[in-house]
Formats: structure tokens, C-alpha cells, sequence
């Protein structure tokens, strides 16, 4: 990966040719799949959570790898199981305020990739909702909330959701996830309006 800075523990991608990359979406789900769960997985396995064909998940495994993203990992015994792995744990990206015209068009790209999923997400949900146990229906929330901040008070709430947030992650819970947990997409979005 040719361009990327260390923010505390999270690694930013700066490249416009690696978030142009990032911005398919089978690709956000490969990363997203790796990153939650820290796995190993083959082009096979990775089909089924994409939904794709082991063929172009394959695809879509080796342009990430040319990146720098995912690499090969050990394999499992059967030398014709091809294993990989994400490189980057956690991650973000960010052009930064001064990028030029390229950088600028493939952060939008991949913020138009990330927000078309969470929309997805959303609607996912209020259409299987009515059909979900009453304590998932009870839990699940969308909001909205405008809040009146400084810009380090902001940083102190940014701080504070990933700190409260951490704990459930889903890769620090796989290998032993409390009864009846299941996976949740939290979207956490703090943009100034003004």
C-alpha cells in the first residue's frame, strides 16, 4: 500500500488508487468480513458472504492483494485451498484537506460505496422487521440527533463511541460469542452542519 498514516491503533488509507479499489461494493464486504472477524478465509468461503461466485470473489481477493489489503495466509493443510487474509486492522480513509482533484473524486467514490451499504442495511431492516422476536424489535433504533458542539468536544465524543463500542466488536467476541448475539451494524456519523 503506497500511501497510508498510523492514527491511534487505525490505519489510514490515503491512496486514491487504493480507495478506488475499496469503492466496489463485494470489496467492502470482503473487508468488512476480514476486519469483524480476523479470519482466514478462502475464495470460496468468501463467496458465500459476498455473493458472488468463488471465481470472481477470487477476482476481487487478488485486486485487494495488489493493494497491499488482503495477503496470502497459511493454508490449512490442503494445498489446493488458497487462504487470505486482511492486512490492515482496523482501518479508515481520509484524502485529506489539501488532496487534489484525484484524491478528492475517490473519497467520494468510496464514501458513495459506504453509504449505499448503510442505506442498504437500513432498509434491509425495516422490511424483515415486523418478522424479527420482539427483543430485537424492541432494540434496533435508527436516530438522528443534532447536537451543539465545539470541535474538541466533538474529538471527546468521537473518542467516547469507540471506546464504548470496542468491547463488542465482532472480532474480539468470534471465538466466543455470549448466547443468542448476532451481528449488528452500528453507523456512527458525526458531520458539522454549518
Amino acid at each position: 500500500m503506497s500511501e497510508q498514516r498510523f492514527d491511534q491503533g487505525r490505519v489510514t488509507i490515503t491512496d486514491p488508487q487504493v480507495m478506488r479499489a475499496l469503492a466496489h461494493p463485494a470489496r467492502l464486504r470482503i473487508m468488512e468480513h476480514l476486519q469483524s472477524t480476523g479470519a482466514s478465509v478462502s475464495a470460496t468461503e468468501c463467496a458465500e458472504v459476498v455473493g458472488l461466485s468463488p471465481s470472481a470473489t477470487s477476482y476481487h481477493l487478488r485486486a485487494l492483494a495488489r493493494f497491499g489489503l488482503v495477503e496470502e495466509a497459511p493454508g490449512r493443510g490442503d494445498a489446493r485451498e488458497r487462504l487470505w487474509r486482511g492486512t490492515v486492522q482496523p482501518w479508515q480513509f481520509a484524502a485529506g484537506q489539501s488532496a487534489g482533484p484525484e484524491a478528492r473524486a475517490a473519497e467520494g467514490a468510496l464514501v458513495e460505496a459506504f453509504l449505499a451499504r448503510d442505506i442498504e442495511r437500513a432498509r434491509d431492516w425495516v422490511r424483515r422487521a415486523s418478522d424479527e422476536p420482539p427483543e430485537w424489535y424492541d432494540v434496533a433504533t435508527l436516530s438522528d440527533v443534532m447536537l451543539l458542539v465545539t470541535a474538541e468536544e466533538l474529538a471527546e465524543l468521537n473518542a467516547a463511541v469507540r471506546e464504548l463500542l470496542e468491547p463488542y466488536r465482532r472480532r474480539h467476541r468470534v471465538a466466543d460469542p455470549p448466547p443468542g448475539a448476532r451481528p449488528v451494524a452500528v453507523q456512527y456519523r458525526a458531520v458539522p452542519m454549518e
